[in-house]
């Protein structure tokens, strides 16, 4: 289930990609597919663990059709030495980092990413202002964050939904977002919303305990959704495109660094 759009990302094969907060790698694994060479990061070594797993089967699967460079280099036991020393010679590799700090040097990646990652972050401008440091001139940023609205109600039906470790520390009015990042020298060019059928289900969670995910109606919601995210019908589809501009979940921003 992708957020980002890599159209509006711009995405091209060969480019260098920095997934920010990868969590799961789901969209590290589409950069992939698309011929990117990629870069994920994050904070918790056992999603990266995970991540490792997945690029690997991808890689035996042949869905990635690397050349035999490509293969040697790809999460080979250096790749996170090479991924801070050298990230263009690598096809993918994962690497354990702050967001505080990212190991990178100026202008590093043609993309970046960061998906509901700055939501987690007390001191988030610190965080954009390296995303933008280590984005090329020219190059274009994706962010998304939850949308105020519907996160609103998660946070006015549940405390436990957003006070624990590593939990939301705050709602994003987009203008501040977008402020935010315009403080670090990003030009946004488009933005939209996405996941409106994900909005009820966590309103759902929020109402009966977030811990509760064996309720029945949040179970029944959930077979919902993975229905949706693995058939993909044309009623769901075109049900979540009607409402993602009313109560999608996720705002998703692009922008561009000035050349």
């Amino acid at each position: 289930m992708l957020t980002v759009d890599y159209s509006r990302l711009g995405l091209r094969p060969g480019e260098r990609l920095l997934d920010l907060g990868c969590g799961g790698g789901r969209h590290a694994y589409e950069a992939l597919k698309r011929g990117a060479k990629v870069v994920a990061v994050d904070a918790n070594r056992d999603e990266l663990s995970k991540v490792i797993g997945v690029m690997a089967a991808m890689l035996e699967a042949g869905e990635l059709s690397p050349s035999p460079r490509q293969e040697r280099d790809l999460l080979v036991q250096r790749s996170a030495a090479l991924a801070v020393q050298a990230p263009e010679e690598v096809s993918g590799a994962v690497l354990q980092g702050d967001a505080l700090r990212l190991p990178f040097a100026d202008g590093t990646f043609d993309r970046v990413i960061a998906a509901e990652v700055l939501e987690h972050i007390p001191q988030d401008r610190i965080a954009i202002s390296e995303l933008a440091r280590v984005l090329r001139d020219g190059g274009r940023l994706a962010v998304t964050v939850p949308r105020f609205g519907p996160e609103l109600v998660n946070w006015a039906l549940s405390d436990a939904y957003h006070n624990v470790e590593g939990g939301h520390v705050r709602i994003y009015r987009r203008s501040v977002l977008l402020g935010r990042l315009a403080g670090a020298g990003l030009k946004p060019v488009g933005c939209h919303y996405a996941h409106a059928l994900h909005s009820p289900y966590w309103w759902l969670r929020c109402l009966v305990g977030p811990e509760r995910e064996d309720h029945l109606l949040v179970s029944a919601y959930h077979r919902l959704l993975v229905w949706d995210i693995t058939d993909r019908p044309l009623v769901t589809r075109l049900a979540e495109r009607a409402l993602n501009p009313l109560m999608g979940k996720s705002l998703v921003v692009y922008l561009e660094k000035a050349a």
